[in-house]
């Protein structure tokens, strides 16, 4: 007998919710570790830099165990192993808070990254099989708006914590939460499986999972001392070799575990283009904003909390004008002049100095969160419009995969702008001028993302959108006929 919501609430509400419990968790962890990984680099008498591996790892394995979240959930059912990731997440926090160096934390967050991979893949794929479409981008709002606390009361928690107790209650505060959403999805999710059972497939397992592992590494480590140069360019290259023979694998394999002819979608390959190209930013952003307000600009863990959090409130306010704007607009017009808004807005911190006034940050940091939200919404709603049901754990399994990996490489791509700033400056240590650059090289990437949503055709997703194009002028349409 399947669960049944409180008839007080739908379930395309309540499941939603239910599945942003662990959405916040990932959240509020990531937002909280990038707001103490300086108190934390500190302590263990690490490099901030080089502790941005606290970040990748756990990007790392989203990326390597993400693929298997749809099989498990077609095979075992979607209740199982999403209460199931929400156990081993917890777990991976109990671990990452008794972590006694940087090995061990990176070792906790990978053990956390194997839960995160199915909890929020799986918990996304309940939601997809369960919601018709065109409801869908008010169910994505409703996953979205609880799990957006997450970043707004990560970073101020996180400074609190760190700057007056211990930074390993960043991750203690995660059992609670966890033991909330075990209960819930045990009450209220559905046990969705799928109607046709396809085999595993193992060789591409090991393919994507060894090529995204090793690639991930390779990038991550470029520039840093913790592995030689050689090893990181051979690590490299074997993840690309291993990623390239997946590709011939997949074209061989009638059920692949990464479906890529998925991309001959449109609306997927664009959103998922595209949506990678904005992600980058998005992924840097986390990790160079409190280190410029800490360390560049002296303020404490709780100060720099306080202020970045003004980005996730942003954000949080934009999940209820998505609908209606891009139901005004339709998926074209907005993810494409949304990427240059949010990506201006992405680069203003390059103009941050420790005179700044405060309130001026705030509305800078409030605003490009509104539009950022915006393009997640938009991108992620987007994705899944012309996607069928027999094919929508493939779907959500690539998408993700696809996320983190552009997460990571942002992360990766604002320390290798750091650290080539302070190189060009000649200093051994970060300051407050090495950040401009570096805010200004991710909003530029992210910023090209619009060259890729402007492909998309006027009607892309009008049926998720609830878009319907202005009827032709009688006038103008006899002129043309003429």
């Amino acid at each position: 007998m399947q669960p049944r919501a409180p008839a007080a609430i739908p379930s395309r509400i309540l499941v939603p919710l239910i599945v942003a419990c662990a959405l916040f968790m990932e959240n509020l962890d990531s937002t909280v570790l990038a707001t103490a990984l300086p108190v934390i680099a500190r302590e263990l008498n690490e490099s901030p830099i080089d502790l941005k591996l606290a970040l990748t790892s756990y990007l790392l394995s989203l990326a390597v165990f993400i693929p298997v979240s749809g099989w498990l959930a077609d095979r075992l059912g979607a209740r199982l192993v999403f209460r199931t990731a929400i156990a081993v997440f917890a777990l991976g926090s109990a671990l990452a808070g008794l972590s006694s160096s940087m090995a061990e934390i990176v070792g906790s967050r990978i053990v956390q990254g194997l839960g995160g991979a199915m909890m929020v893949p799986v918990g996304r794929l309940v939601i997809l099989r369960t919601v018709p479409k065109s409801e869908l981008v008010g169910s994505l709002a409703w996953l979205t708006i609880p799990a957006l606390i997450g970043p707004v009361v990560g970073p101020p928690v996180g400074g609190f914590i760190t700057t007056y107790f211990s930074w390993r209650w960043i991750f203690w505060i995660n059992l609670p939460i966890a033991a909330i959403g075990l209960v819930l999805a045990t009450l209220y999710i559905p046990d969705v499986k799928a109607e046709e059972r396809t085999p595993f497939d193992a060789p591409g397992f090991v393919l994507s999972g060894f090529g995204l592992a090793a690639f991930v590494t390779g990038s991550t480590t470029l520039g840093l001392d913790v592995l030689p140069k050689p090893l990181v360019i051979a690590i490299f290259l074997a993840g690309c070799a291993s990623l390239t023979a997946y590709v011939f694998h997949a074209r061989r394999t009638e059920h692949p575990i990464l479906d890529l002819e998925l991309f001959r979608i449109p609306t997927f390959r664009i959103a998922i283009l595209g949506g990678s190209l904005f992600r980058i930013g998005i992924g840097a952003a986390p990790f160079l904003l409190p280190l410029m307000l800490q360390i560049g600009f002296g303020l404490t863990a709780f100060e720099s909390g306080l202020l970045t959090f003004a980005s996730a409130l942003g954000a949080l306010f934009m999940k209820f004008a998505a609908k209606p704007i891009l139901q005004r607009f339709g998926f074209r017009a907005t993810l494409t002049a949304n990427a240059l808004i949010a990506a201006t807005f992405m680069t203003a911190p390059a103009l941050f100095t420790p005179t700044t006034p405060t309130l001026v940050m705030l509305a800078a940091l409030l605003v490009g969160g509104f539009f950022r939200s915006l393009e997640f919404t938009g991108v992620n709603a987007l994705g899944y419009a012309d996607i069928d049901q027999a094919r929508m754990s493939r779907a959500t399994s690539l998408t993700s995969v696809a996320q983190q990996v552009s997460l990571s490489f942002g992360v990766t791509s604002g320390a290798m702008a750091l650290e080539g700033a302070m190189a060009w400056r000649g200093g051994h240590e970060l300051a407050a001028a090495d950040f401009p650059a570096a805010f200004l090289l991710i909003g530029l990437v992210s910023a090209t993302a619009a060259l890729v949503f402007a492909r998309l055709s006027r009607d892309a997703g009008d049926e998720v959108s609830g878009h319907r194009p202005p009827a032709p002028d009688p006038v103008s349409a006899a002129r043309d006929r003429g």
